[in-house]
């Protein structure tokens, strides 16, 4: 089977080996998702839930990053495994938002992940499904999508979760691949594949309150504790900097000599998914844009309030980044 699925990667791939456009942003997602949103009334055990028509969005850490960084004007590839009925959906999906899709096979379908709203109380279900196993033929030719890129991109993004059969690791040959094309490196991941891609060193890490406290074993209730957990990842050489996420208390931003606090904007929240991913695909896209560190920051807090502005999957627009950013206010923090 596995050499079977190596055999037809060549064939079955929707894209050339040498690109035909250079992007500048690479995002490689190995565990994607289409992503289903319905309303509901009411939830109860037992009983027939009557849900809304559904709306199905594509999923998985770096296409979510694609599709913002898409939006706010940077030209994206996505670099991801597709199978099955599903995985030829998400495809669809993808592109339809005018994404260039470099797709590789899968002898497994696509997962689904389903979030229901429940309209009498506000409350919001998420349910995440585990990707199925990979060969190990099939989450090389992603490495291999990557690596032979005509031209090397500004960027190159590794963010989501790790399905069974992908070592955990394989974020780390991301980064290490993406260092030896000349790009720079952006991650979002957890678990022991965040472990093993920072020992690799990276551009950029953007972790959330709590992946950061799992991955530093502290429970991190100060920002002086937050920064100088992100400056220990910096100083050991682990990350450039570190965009830390601090939900409805705002966010840091870490570098060597500086930090800077964005406080929350105040604004009713309709639906927490994607608010991460809208985060540092702003982020990116000022980047590659050529902005400094802080104005990046700055544009990731737009789109990440912008997401939560948004119903269910639908992450943020162009224009609510717009609108929102001059209320973004960002502050240099002045270390003890």
């Amino acid at each position: 089977m596995e050499r079977s699925a190596q055999q037809q990667v060549g064939l079955t791939s929707q894209r050339e080996t040498d690109t035909q456009i250079v992007p500048d942003i690479v995002t490689l997602t190995i565990n994607p998702a289409v992503d289903i949103f319905v309303n509901v009334d009411h939830v109860e055990p037992t009983a027939k839930l009557r849900c809304s028509s559904p709306k199905r969005d594509p999923g998985g850490g770096g296409i979510n990053v694609a599709r913002v960084a898409h939006r706010l004007g940077s030209n994206v590839a996505a670099i991801y495994p597709v199978g099955g009925a599903i995985g030829k959906l998400l495809q669809r999906l993808v592109e339809r938002e005018g994404i260039d899709s470099i797709v590789t096979p899968s002898h497994v379908e696509t997962r689904e992940n389903f979030t229901a709203y429940e309209t009498d109380s506000g409350n919001q279900f998420r349910f995440v499904l585990p990707g199925s196993a990979l060969h190990r033929a099939e989450w090389e030719a992603c490495l291999e999508r990557l690596v032979s890129l005509r031209d090397r991109p500004k960027f190159v993004v590794a963010s989501g979760s790790i399905p069974p059969g992908v070592p955990d690791d394989f974020f780390a040959q991301v980064v290490k691949a993406a260092k030896k094309m000349g790009a720079q490196t952006v991650v979002d991941t957890s678990g022991a594949s965040l472990a093993a891609v920072l020992d690799e060193g990276v551009t950029l890490f953007k972790p959330n309150l709590n992946e950061l406290s799992q991955l530093t074993g502290a429970k991190l209730e100060s920002d002086a504790a937050c920064v100088a957990a992100c400056r220990k990842l910096i100083v050991s050489g682990r990350a450039e900097a570190v965009a830390l996420t601090l939900g409805d208390k705002g966010a840091l931003l870490v570098t060597v000599k500086r930090v800077w606090k964005a406080q929350p904007l105040d604004i009713e929240v309709a639906s927490a998914v994607g608010a991460g991913d809208s985060f540092l695909g702003g982020m990116v896209s000022a980047l590659a844009a050529g902005l400094p560190i802080e104005e990046a920051f700055r544009t990731g807090i737009a789109a990440a309030t912008a997401a939560v502005m948004s119903p269910g999957t639908e992450l943020c627009s162009e224009e609510d980044v717009k609108r929102l950013l001059p209320r973004v206010e960002i502050r240099e923090v002045v270390e003890a």
